[in-house]
């Protein structure tokens, strides 16, 4: 039996989640919340029921939650609602596309998305509320800490670490063995080779 899902934001990348949840056939979407002006509206036929004030509700309805709404300017929208659910005790969907490649060794937490494409390598670790978006590449041996978006097409090499609350933007590459600091922003088709 598929699990009751609620969706936290509307937007462009609720549209590309849904896919992949679809393709997994995991969890059953029930709606999503979002802001009150889009209440009643449907994305992808999906009905927007409500906003973050009914989070509580779904909680003890005992639903898991996927926050999708996008990181590329800031996260701290997504980081809020984390901690929000969290503290309400709610239950967080892990979503892996079907189109996905994940190594055996390799972990995903909670909250976290992988999307159509994306490979996942041997002993890779990937935190709670990451974005691991088509086609990207995380390598051996790396680690990517929480609230992190990896962007489409972007790689991240063998044995490099990714600071929580960093982008990494669309085909970027960050080379082996390197830390990216936390709250870092790597600009797309752009090469990150500090130590």
């Amino acid at each position: 039996m598929k699990k009751k899902l609620i969706l936290l934001g509307g937007g462009g990348h609720c549209v590309s989640c849904i896919d992949v949840i679809e393709s997994e056939s995991k969890y059953k979407i029930h709606g999503i919340l979002d802001t009150a002006q889009n209440v009643g509206k449907t994305v992808l036929g999906y009905p927007i029921l409500g906003t973050d004030n009914d989070i509580l509700k779904y909680v003890r309805k005992d639903y898991f939650f996927l926050i999708t709404i996008g990181h590329i300017k800031s996260n701290k929208a997504r980081r809020k609602l984390f901690i929000e659910i969290t503290k309400c005790g709610g239950k967080f969907a892990t979503v892996v596309s079907s189109r996905a490649y994940i190594a055996n060794s390799a972990s995903i937490g909670q909250g976290t998305i992988v999307m159509h494409d994306a490979l996942i390598n041997a002993n890779a670790r990937i935190k709670e509320n990451c974005i691991i978006n088509s086609k990207a590449l995380i390598e051996h041996d790396s680690f990517v800490d929480s609230d992190c978006h990896i962007s489409t097409g972007a790689i991240v090499n063998g044995g490099a670490c990714i600071g929580h609350s960093s982008f990494i933007g669309s085909g970027a590459v960050v080379v082996n063995s390197v830390s990216v600091p936390a709250s870092h922003f790597v600009k797309a088709n752009s090469i990150f080779v500090r130590k």
